[in-house]
C-alpha cells in the first residue's frame, strides 16, 4: 500500500509545457540570475538547452523588460541559421526558455584555439549569418551584439546566432539613440549617439570576419574612449601579411562591411537589396545561395565532437553548493494582484511557447539523440536512459549551450560575459568525462 502513495503523477504531455516535461541533464553555465543546462525531452527524448532565470533576481536587477522582450522576439523567429526557441514557460521561481541545442561551440573558443580561421570557413559563415540577418532585418528587428562569443556552430559546423537579449524592433521613421552592445564591435553610428537601424549588425559583422580570419579586431584602444576615437576616426588597416590570409575579394567584402558611410556600406542597402548585393559581391562567388539553408553544403570546418565545449566546473557546483538546485514544482495557488507590479507583469506577460503547436519544425535533426547521459536533478534518484546502438555518451553529454547571456540589462561599453559567464578555455577531456 505504501508504493502506491509514492507512485508519481502521470505527466500530461498534451497540457501546456512545463518542466516536469524534461529531465534535467548537465549544468552548463550560469550567470547573473541563471543557468543553463542540456534537457531531454520526457516523451520525444530529443535534446535542447534550457535557459533559467530567477525571478526575484531577475526584478533586483531590474531586467524585467528585457526578458520580456527577448521571450516576445524569440516567437518571431524561425530561420535555419538563428538558435531557435522551443518551448517557454514559468514557475514560481523562474522563467525558462527552451532552445536548441548547439554541439559545436562558440567561435570565440575555436577563435581562442586556432588563433585565426580559413578564408573559406569565414566566407562560410558570414553568408549564412548574412541569411540569418537578411531574415530578422525584414521583421524590422536589429540584434545589436554579433560578436564571436554570440555564434555558435551546430556538430556539423554551420553557424547560428543566439543571445536576443538586447534585441529590437526598429523603424526608420524613429532611430533608435540608446547604447547597447559589446564595445569592440559597435558600429560608429551607435557611438556617435545621432540614431541608428538595422546598419548597425552589418558593421559587427564585418569586425567578426575580420577578427576570425586575422586572429585581432580592427579598431582597438587601451580604454573606452581610446577605443571610441579608433572605430569612429582611424583608418582600416590589414596586417602584413594579410594578402596570405585573405584574397583581394575577401578584402574588399571587409572595407564594405566596415564602411562607415551606412549609404555605402555592403548590405545596408533598403528593402533587401542590402542582402542582393552581398549575393553578388565576388567574395561569395563560391557560395550556393540557393541551397545554403538547406543546409547541405559542407561546411569548410566541423567542430571536434570528442571534446567538451563547456566548464565542468558548474556541475560540480550544481550538485555540491546550490542551496536550491533546480527541480520541476507544482504551481501554487496565488492572487497575482498582490504581487508586485514587476512579478506580476511576468506572470502576465512571459507566456507559455510550444514550436510544435506553432507548426514550426526543427532545423537541428542532427542534435535530437536518445542520451544515456545521468539527470542530476535534485527531485529523486539519479535516473539514465537506454542508449541508442552506435551512439557515443561522451560524444552526446559534450555539448555547448545556445543562447545564454543571464545579465539582462543592456551591454553599455565593455564586452558582456560569454554564455552568463561560462570561461570556454576550461574542457574536459573524453578520458575524464568517462571517468567521472
Amino acid at each position: 500500500m505504501g508504493a502506491l502513495c509514492c507512485r508519481p503523477t502521470p505527466i500530461d504531455f498534451d497540457g501546456e509545457v512545463n518542466l516536469f516535461h524534461f529531465v534535467l541533464l548537465r549544468c552548463v553555465g550560469k550567470g547573473a540570475f541563471g543557468k543553463v543546462r542540456v534537457v531531454q525531452h520526457k516523451q520525444t527524448r530529443e535534446l535542447y538547452a534550457l535557459k533559467y532565470i530567477n525571478k526575484a533576481k531577475c526584478v533586483k536587477m531590474k531586467a524585467v523588460a528585457n526578458i520580456i522582450q527577448e521571450r516576445r522576439l524569440l516567437e518571431e523567429i524561425d530561420h535555419p541559421f538563428v538558435v531557435n526557441l522551443r518551448y517557454a514557460f514559468q514557475d514560481d521561481e523562474n522563467c525558462f526558455f527552451v532552445l536548441d541545442l548547439m554541439l559545436g561551440g562558440d567561435l570565440r573558443f575555436h577563435l581562442e584555439r586556432l588563433g585565426h580561421l580559413s578564408e573559406d570557413t569565414v566566407r562560410f559563415y558570414v553568408a549564412e549569418l548574412a541569411s540569418a540577418l537578411a531574415f530578422l532585418h525584414e521583421k524590422r528587428i536589429i540584434h545589436r551584439d554579433i560578436k564571436p562569443d554570440n555564434i555558435l556552430l551546430d556538430e556539423a559546423g554551420h553557424a547560428h546566432l543566439t543571445d536576443f537579449n538586447i534585441a529590437v524592433h526598429y523603424s526608420e521613421r524613429r532611430m533608435l539613440t540608446g547604447v547597447a552592445g559589446s564595445m569592440a564591435y559597435m558600429a560608429p553610428e551607435i557611438l556617435a549617439k545621432r540614431g541608428y537601424t538595422y546598419t548597425i549588425d552589418w558593421w559587427s559583422l564585418g569586425v567578426c570576419a575580420y577578427e576570425l580570419i586575422f586572429g585581432r579586431r580592427p579598431f582597438r584602444g587601451r580604454t573606452n574612449s581610446e577605443l571610441t576615437m579608433s572605430i569612429g576616426k582611424d583608418s582600416l588597416r590589414f596586417p602584413e601579411d594579410a594578402e596570405q590570409k585573405c584574397s583581394r575579394a575577401g578584402i574588399q567584402a571587409l572595407q564594405r562591411l566596415l564602411e562607415r558611410d551606412t549609404t555605402k556600406r555592403l548590405g545596408c542597402k533598403p528593402h533587401g537589396e542590402g542582402f542582393r548585393d552581398i549575393r553578388q559581391h565576388p567574395w561569395f562567388r563560391t557560395i550556393d545561395w540557393e541551397t545554403l539553408e538547406t543546409k547541405t553544403q559542407t561546411s569548410p570546418f566541423i567542430p571536434d565532437s570528442r571534446k567538451a565545449n563547456f566548464d565542468a566546473s558548474h556541475e560540480l557546483e550544481e550538485l555540491l553548493l546550490e542551496d536550491n538546485p533546480l527541480k520541476a514544482k507544482r504551481r501554487k495557488e496565488q492572487d497575482i494582484s498582490n504581487l508586485s507590479t514587476e512579478m506580476r507583469q511576468m506572470e502576465e506577460q512571459f507566456t507559455n511557447y510550444d514550436f510544435k503547436k506553432m507548426h514550426r519544425r526543427s532545423y537541428y535533426p542532427q542534435n535530437q539523440i536518445v542520451s544515456t547521459m545521468t539527470a542530476t536533478s535534485s527531485s529523486g534518484p539519479n535516473s539514465s536512459r537506454p542508449v541508442t546502438p552506435g551512439n557515443d555518451p561522451y560524444a552526446e553529454a559534450q555539448a555547448h549551450v545556445a543562447g545564454i547571456d543571464t545579465e539582462g540589462a543592456p551591454h553599455e561599453y565593455g564586452e558582456t560575459e560569454r554564455y552568463g559567464g561560462i570561461p570556454m578555455s576550461k574542457m574536459m577531456s573524453e578520458k575524464d568525462y568517462r571517468n567521472q
